[in-house]
């Protein structure tokens, strides 16, 4: 699946928005790419998990015993890269404010564990969840997620494998562009700021 393969599944859904955008990172966009939307056609979700698991080098595939994902926007991703890796995928999630394993799940020391995001824009969430996995005795080998938005620039200890990347910018709300901070900022996202 080619980069504009995949902007067309995005545009195809309705997912791909324009207009001023607070960001679960807390940074500001004029784009948003609306995963939930994209994720929420079952065909759709399998393809983009197929070709996101096409993109892991081979012998990385064959060493993943788990794919875990962060609540809630990696929930539907996580569970079709386990349909496409034919691995078990578990979520942690954030009852307290801190990733943690829920629910029953478990990981077993060693065992080997996929990161699965759905958008990755600074790899905070990625960092806290790699931590909560580590808690628990998994190694996580690698992050993959169906968007890269670092612009590249993203260093959470492993090796990182986007679907795509796009360079849209974000904004701190000290810099932003005159035609964003004309209008009201919309937290399309599912985290609270």
């Amino acid at each position: 699946m080619t980069d504009e393969d995949v902007l067309s599944e995005f545009r195809a859904a309705g997912a791909l928005l324009e207009g001023h955008f607070l960001l679960s990172s807390g940074r500001h966009s004029a784009h948003y790419l609306q995963c939930a939307r994209v994720l929420m056609n079952p065909d759709r979700a399998g393809r983009l998990a197929v070709a996101l698991a096409a993109r892991l080098p081979r012998d990385l595939r064959g060493k993943i015993d788990k794919v875990v994902s962060p609540a809630m926007g990696g929930l539907i991703i996580g569970h079709e890269m386990g349909r496409a890796l034919q691995v078990d995928a578990v979520f942690v999630e954030r009852p307290t404010g801190t990733f943690e394993l829920r629910r029953g799940f478990t990981i077993e020391p060693g065992e080997k564990i996929l990161m699965v995001e759905d958008v990755v824009t600074t790899g905070l969430s990625s960092r806290e969840a790699i931590k909560a996995v580590e808690a628990e005795g998994g190694k996580v080998v690698a992050l993959a997620c169906l968007v890269d938005r670092t612009g590249g620039d993203l260093d959470v200890g492993v090796p990182f494998h986007p679907l795509v990347s796009l360079n849209f910018p974000t904004y701190a709300e000290d810099e932003l562009p005159p035609e964003l901070a004309a209008t009201p900022a919309v937290k399309p996202g599912s985290r609270k700021a």
